[in-house]
Order: structure tokens, then C-alpha cells, then sequence
């Protein structure tokens, strides 16, 4: 028999599950502090965190390139979450090019 240092033999899997809640609270504890959408730049990347309630308050232009400062999917006019997103949540519709500079935003999801 394994020893497990006082820990019961399936300890780890118990675990593994508390980890995944501790980062979603993790993740709604940043939005409830620095916002719970984004604003990103088509241009340069450039990202801006902010509450739905302060929206009218986004700068119309990147304030870093000048560039199109997206908050909302055009296809839907949903907000969206990530700074990363390429696609729409809602609609699946593309928020962003997948890439930034030559390189992908996101990589493909493993098949």
C-alpha cells in the first residue's frame, strides 16, 4: 500500500475539484474589482476592463494607437469577457482577427 503522508487514497481527486471552484471565485472576485467586461484594441491589443454601468465612459479610439476600440460583438451587441475571445459567446459570431501580429490569440482547441 501507497503511503500517503495522512492524507486519504483518494485525497487528490477531492482536491483537484476545489481547485477548479477556487479559480471561478478567483476569476468573479478580479471582474467584481477591475470590471466584467473588456474593450480591445483591433490594432494593437491595447485591452480596457470595464463595468457595464461605465460603458459611455470607454474612449472612442485606442488611447495607445488610435485604433478601433471594440466592447460589443457586431453581429449581437453582446459585451464580452475575455481580452483574449476571438469569437462571440452569444452568437459565435468573430468579436477580433485570431491573430495579433502574426501570431494567434488563442491556439486551436486539441483534437
Amino acid at each position: 500500500m501507497v503511503q500517503t503522508r495522512g492524507r486519504s487514497p483518494g485525497a487528490s481527486l477531492h482536491y483537484a475539484a476545489g481547485v477548479g471552484k477556487a479559480s471561478d471565485w478567483i476569476r468573479e472576485e478580479r471582474r467584481k474589482v477591475l470590471g466584467d467586461w473588456v474593450a480591445v484594441c483591433l490594432g494593437c491589443g491595447f485591452a480596457q476592463r470595464y463595468f457595464e454601468q461605465w460603458e459611455d465612459e470607454l474612449p472612442a479610439a485606442c488611447p495607445q494607437c488610435g485604433g478601433e476600440l471594440r466592447a460589443r460583438c457586431p453581429a449581437c451587441a453582446a459585451p464580452f469577457s475575455s481580452a483574449f475571445a476571438v469569437e462571440c459567446e452569444a452568437c459565435g459570431g468573430p468579436l477580433r482577427p485570431p491573430e495579433l501580429f502574426g501570431t494567434p490569440i488563442r491556439r486551436s482547441p486539441a483534437r
